[in-house]
């Protein structure tokens, strides 16, 4: 009976090698990617993995495509993950997945999420029509489409904005974005600007004593935005409006005309005094104190220099049309800075002629 036994676990161990040497190489062949199968490959594809998928689903889908060679495969990996108690999960999104990666590549990019970017930049600056209309051109978005989701404001997800907004202008940060590209839609690209605010700017706030309230600090750091092109002279500008402001002084700030009229004045066509004098709530010549709301978004410089500006002497600047300003501390000083750059830059246009 012994010996009978024996023969019968000698017998029955070279099956069960015979059955785990298989599964192996079934699991190798099908892991393998077919360029190391020898096989042809094809370009990338994308693959789009609706929220909630089961996994079976994107394993028939990613086998349909011609990314992996088994589902089944797909489903044992899938049932490790599990059994290692692997944190995160298979996610949604959009996925550029090519033939020449083997299954547990393309997996663990499913896993980790590594969806497909669309990058797009916000230059310091710009207004909501400046972003519509870049976004269109680059194909992201109907730039109307992006100028009605900027007029909802979504006190739910951002409750810190100030109560009674027409738009978002000012609050829409000036960066550089990567989106999921399924993410790539007005509202998508709202949220993503008004959370980089919430990370960068809104601790700068919240963390000083200012006497501004948030919509006055970011209104005045736009129109610093819109001024100041040379670092250097930041917070000299946000100095002279924070005195005018105090002082009763109109800001008399040419970029929040601009604004209004939905114009941009050039050293060859500059602001004419009718358009000085046509009455709107932008007019800071007209009005006292800021305009209704802020006229660009404001980078974090002309944020921190706006929040509490330093004591100045001037009360007056007009640009070089260089970058740079002349800054006067009395009327008739800046009335003849004026007068020497207009001189200057009609001697130039001649020239030019």
């Amino acid at each position: 009976m012994g010996c009978l036994k024996r023969a019968f676990y000698v017998g029955i161990f070279p099956i069960a090698v015979g059955i785990a040497a298989w599964q192996g190489w079934s699991w190798w062949s099908w892991a393998k990617s077919p360029v190391e199968l020898g096989e042809a490959v094809e370009q990338p594809v994308q693959i789009q993995i609706p929220e909630g998928t089961p996994a079976q689903l994107i394993g028939q889908d990613l086998e349909a495509a011609g990314l992996i060679r088994s589902a089944t495969a797909w489903k044992v990996w899938h049932r490790l993950q599990g059994f290692q108690k692997r944190e995160g999960g298979l996610q949604a999104g959009t996925y550029a997945l090519s033939p020449s990666q083997s299954l547990p590549d393309i997996a663990n990019q499913i896993w980790d999420g590594n969806v497909i970017q669309t990058g797009f930049t916000i230059p310091e600056g710009w207004n909501r029509s400046q972003m519509a209309e870049a976004l269109e051109a680059q194909g992201l978005v109907n730039a109307d489409d992006f100028l009605r989701a900027t007029e909802e404001i979504p006190y739910a997800k951002f409750p810190w904005l100030p109560q009674g907004l027409p738009h978002l202008e000012g609050f829409l940060y000036p960066d550089t974005y990567q989106l999921p590209t399924e993410q790539v839609n007005a509202d998508g690209i709202v949220d993503i600007m008004l959370l980089r605010f919430e990370q960068v700017a809104l601790p700068v706030y919240q963390q000083t004593n200012s006497a501004y309230s948030m919509l006055e600090w970011v209104n005045l750091a736009s129109i610093v935005e819109k001024e100041a092109v040379v670092a250097e002279e930041r917070d000299t500008i946000a100095g002279v409006f924070a005195r005018r402001l105090r002082e009763g002084i109109s800001l008399g700030s040419d970029p929040t005309v601009e604004y209004g009229l939905g114009i941009t004045q050039t050293p060859e066509n500059p602001l004419t005094l009718a358009q000085v004098n046509t009455p709107n709530p932008y007019n800071t010549y007209r009005n006292l104190g800021l305009p209704p709301t802020p006229i660009a978004s404001p980078g974090i410089a002309s944020l921190e220099a706006s929040l509490n500006p330093p004591d100045t002497e001037f009360l007056y600047f007009v640009a070089r049309y260089d970058g740079t300003h002349v800054f006067s501390r009395s009327l008739a000083e800046h009335e003849r800075a004026q007068g020497r750059i207009r001189d200057r830059v009609d001697a130039q246009l001649g020239d030019d002629l």
